[in-house]
């Protein structure tokens, strides 16, 4: 890796690794709920065979979340989790704001597409007032590799970054910063929701 790798992990390892354990002991229990009544009707083997279907994805699905890390080298961005991919924001074919909903928690994230690849790169999370927001020179880092595109939405996701370090630098309370404020635009009852680009750039020219 280059020296200018910068991480961009919102999670600390052991938070990650924490919530991947309870998704894949969830995912078992529901698997040999749903196997034992399975087993009931069709037999052992049917049975088993379907706590298998409904466990392994679950529980890979675990793993690659608690191996994934993101982080940046220059102007691209790079996941890995079982694989690597990675996106250059300076010709990135798009960019969106990513609203997740889950567990009472609210994650805003960049959401980047490029060669026919995608990575959502988390912003924020929120529950209540608080939360965890990625780190000034993360977030000063983004900015400019975004604003270095020069096309309007580069400079739009850059503005709304650099709102969010003012707002911070300003000592505002979670719910008054940009990007709470911005992912609270999202309708609740959704898991994953795109804000549309023009809400966004809306929102962004009527921060000060």
């Amino acid at each position: 890796m280059s020296d200018d790798k910068l991480v961009l992990d919102l999670l600390d390892k052991a938070t990650v690794r924490k919530r991947a354990r309870m998704v894949a002991i969830g995912g078992i229990m529901v698997a040999l709920a749903f196997g034992a009544i399975v087993g009931l009707i069709g037999g052992r083997w049917p049975g088993v065979i379907a706590g298998l279907i409904v466990s392994v994805p679950v529980i890979l699905l675990a793993m690659s979340e608690a191996r994934r890390t993101v982080w940046l080298e220059g102007t691209t961005v790079y996941v890995r989790a079982f694989g690597t991919r990675k996106v250059d924001l300076a010709v990135a074919d798009g960019l969106d704001l990513l609203v997740t909903d889950l567990r009472g928690a609210r994650t805003v994230g960049l959401f980047v597409r490029g060669n026919k690849k995608a990575i959502n790169i988390a912003l924020s999370m929120y529950a209540g007032t608080g939360g965890r927001e990625l780190g000034v020179y993360q977030l000063r880092r983004l900015a400019d590799a975004l604003a270095a595109r020069g096309d309007t939405p580069g400079l739009v996701f850059s503005e709304l970054l650099v709102a969010q370090l003012r707002a911070e630098a300003r000592g505002l309370a979670a719910a008054e910063r940009p990007l709470y404020r911005l992912g609270s635009l999202a309708p609740a009852g959704r898991m994953a929701q795109k804000l549309h680009p023009d809400a966004v750039s809306k929102f962004v020219t009527s921060l000060d």
